[in-house]
């Protein structure tokens, strides 16, 4: 799993969303409540899709605005499939191919401290660690 975990909060602009995702390389990130809860995740294909639902235009100004105007609560999956930490790695891998998600976030109670990707998993077989 990776962290520390880059989150969001739901009353953020999808512009920060995608400033976090390109300069971080990632593709998804958790949304946190006020209360520091996971209550929804943010990928890559939410940003474009909601991009491309509001953008009439095709161009950068385009989006930069639909993004601007956008919060992450409008957009973002609401419905978290999460994991705790001594899950087998097989286990976690085996409900994100059931589930056609990318990532779980893992959580020690109902606090997070990291998020398992396919990225994560693919490193891990490609270092020879798992």
């Amino acid at each position: 799993m990776s962290r520390p975990v880059k989150t969001l909060g739901l009353n953020e602009t999808l512009s920060v969303a995608d400033s976090i995702m390109r300069s971080e390389r990632i593709r998804h990130l958790p949304v946190l409540d006020e209360g520091g809860r996971v209550v929804g995740v943010l990928s890559q294909r939410d940003l474009f899709f909601s991009a491309l639902v509001r953008a009439l235009g095709f161009g950068t100004s385009s989006r930069d605005r639909a993004f601007n105007a956008i919060l992450v609560k409008e957009v973002m999956t609401p419905d978290v499939v999460t994991t705790v930490a001594d899950t087998l790695v097989k286990t976690a891998a085996q409900v994100m191919v059931d589930r056609k998600i990318g990532c779980l976030p893992v959580l020690d109670g109902e606090v997070l401290i990291g998020m398992l990707s396919e990225s994560d998993i693919v490193l891990a077989v490609a270092k020879g660690t798992l």
